[in-house]
């Protein structure tokens, strides 16, 4: 809706007008005047409910509210003031979708988190086998006095004790002097101390509290002196970087597998690299000096996630520096072995994420287009609900493929026939929307449901491709590691660091997704440091325990 233009009106002349109108004596100018009035009002109405909007995205930024699930459709109308014609399509629409699929639901397994920890979850748990204090195998019963005891398993009992992220141990060699030549015997240190003051396991310890936790290295160096081992900063980077040299082949071996992936999800967050600061501020001094405005060269920094799904193995890899996600991509994608079928690729629909659009298969996320229409549905409730519960309803059917361990062909041809429907009505609904003027095009309703037709065919992939996900959720996720250290550290201090930061992320990361011990896996590849640079597919996470065991 456009500004209308400004109407000078004085308080006077507004008195003189009520008092024409009260007197059914308006002239041709008093109407004319009238319509411009209402027209601003109309227009005052709609800026006000879009401030109200960019209020609350601001509020939810800022504050982090969670927003409120949508109103169901009220039966009475519309809060986006449709007729009564649009109210009973818009309640037709929805109680057409709300009926489930046939394919039954099994029975939902009780959510984690409930209940004590069992034993078996303790993996690395050292044990200590207690015997009986006064009784053994084969002694007679002191209870009844005619069995004899034999051995069953044992019970468990668990204790959990505290310690500093390093530890210190301190080696006292005893020291001897001949009296007569006063020559020095020194004892030595226990072969298993090493020979390295910081072990591979306390390097291991530093990588996984600094690009796992967050906690950058001035806090830990802090805490490490409050519990009596201190440890400068600088010395933890350079422990840090010893593990990324020493996973810098696995990473590139990653990337290499990740290129051969099905799916991938791809996304971006702001990243600081203090070296890059430097050179924008160096690049706005040459640009005033030249009389510019503003410099043409590229100035944001970012940390680009790709999740792959490569088989049953997903593969995390991330990226930070200049180069957008689709750039990241594209350099991922030129790895790719040729005769190979296209991937999935899921994004949000910004245009960076672009990559070689004609080497993939573009799907757009879901969830994005369902978050546009739960921002508003305190103000359309009606509209919003009946997205919202479409969306919903693909997503339960989602659900029931995925627990019912469907293939992507039967899941394939599963959405086909109980969310082909569903699109396809909803559709139906939003062109006549647009096309009937049911809402104002510049709205933020309008806005979003253009933005679902616009992309409606990279939104709905997963009627037309095997495998293609609804969301990119698993990229989001996979960012709250980097927006976690972003939130701890700030910033990265050069190019080289951020590098390293990008390398061990991504190995733990993999590891994470793997299910293996992260810690005990970098304390291997240190070990091993010759074996993992000579042959870096043998120590991927998922295989590195098979080449531990010696031939």
């Amino acid at each position: 809706m456009k500004q209308p233009e400004d109407v000078q009106l004085s308080r006077e002349e507004g008195e003189a007008l009520i008092e024409r109108i009260e007197r059914n004596a308006l002239s041709a100018e008093d109407r004319q005047l009238l319509v411009k009035l209402l027209t601003f009002y109309f227009w005052l109405l709609f800026a006000l409910r879009e401030a109200k909007l960019s209020l609350k995205r601001l509020k939810a930024l800022v504050f982090g509210e969670k927003p409120k699930p949508p109103k169901p459709p009220a039966s009475g109308g519309t809060a986006g003031g449709g007729s009564p014609d649009e109210q009973e399509t818009a309640t037709s629409i929805s109680q057409a979708m709300s009926s489930p699929a046939p394919v039954p639901t099994p029975g939902k397994k009780p959510p984690p988190g409930h209940g004590r920890h069992g034993a078996d979850v303790y993996r690395t748990a050292q044990t200590v086998e207690c015997r009986h204090e006064q009784l053994a195998v084969g002694e007679r019963c002191p209870a009844c006095g005619h069995g004899t005891l034999y051995r069953v398993l044992p019970g468990v009992a668990m204790r959990l004790d505290g310690n500093a992220l390093l530890s210190a141990v301190r080696y006292e060699l005893e020291k001897l002097r001949c009296s007569a030549c006063g020559q020095i015997f020194t004892a030595s240190v226990p072969a298993t101390a090493g020979t390295e003051k910081y072990t591979a396991r306390a390097r291991a310890v530093l990588a996984l509290a600094r690009y796992y936790l967050g906690v950058p290295w001035h806090r830990l160096e802090g805490f490490q002196a409050l519990v009596g081992v201190p440890v400068p900063d600088a010395t933890q980077w350079d422990q840090g970087e010893i593990v990324g040299d020493c996973t810098h082949p696995i990473f590139k071996w990653l990337e290499k597998e990740a290129a051969q992936g099905e799916v991938i999800f791809q996304d971006d967050t702001p990243q600081r690299v203090l070296t890059l600061i430097a050179e924008n501020q160096q690049a706005r001094a040459r640009a005033r000096a030249q009389g510019k405005a503003k410099t043409d060269e590229r100035t944001g920094m970012q940390t680009t996630a790709l999740i792959v799904q490569a088989g049953a193995r997903r593969i995390c890899l991330y990226y930070t520096g200049r180069r957008h996600a689709g750039e990241n991509l594209a350099a991922l994608l030129r790895k790719r072995e040729p005769g190979r079928s296209k991937p999935l690729v899921m994004s949000d629909a910004l245009s960076r994420n672009n990559a070689e659009e004609t080497l993939l298969i573009r799907c757009h996320c879901l969830a994005h287009a369902r978050r546009q229409f739960s921002d508003v549905a305190d103000d359309f409730p009606a509209e919003s609900g009946i997205v919202v519960n479409a969306l919903k309803l693909i997503y339960e059917h989602d659900a029931a493929a995925r627990d019912h361990g469907l293939s992507a062909q039967a899941r394939l041809a599963y959405h086909q026939e109980y969310s082909g429907p569903v699109f396809t009505t909803l559709k139906t609904w939003l062109e006549q929307q647009t096309e009937q003027r049911r809402i104002e095009p510049n709205s933020s309703l309008g806005k979003a449901i253009a933005y679902m037709l616009e992309h409606w065919r990279t939104l709905t992939q997963c009627l037309k491709e095997p495998g293609a996900p609804l969301d990119n959720n698993v990229a989001e996720r996979a960012l709250k590691l980097c927006i976690r250290q972003r939130k701890n550290s700030l910033f990265y201090a050069t190019e080289h660091s951020a590098y390293i930061a990008s390398i061990l992320t991504s190995v733990i990361a993999t590891c994470v997704q793997a299910g293996v011990n992260a810690l005990d896996y970098l304390v291997a590849v240190q070990e091993h440091r010759q074996e993992v640079f000579a042959n870096p597919g043998a120590w991927l996470p998922w295989n590195y325990e098979a080449a531990l065991v010696p031939s």
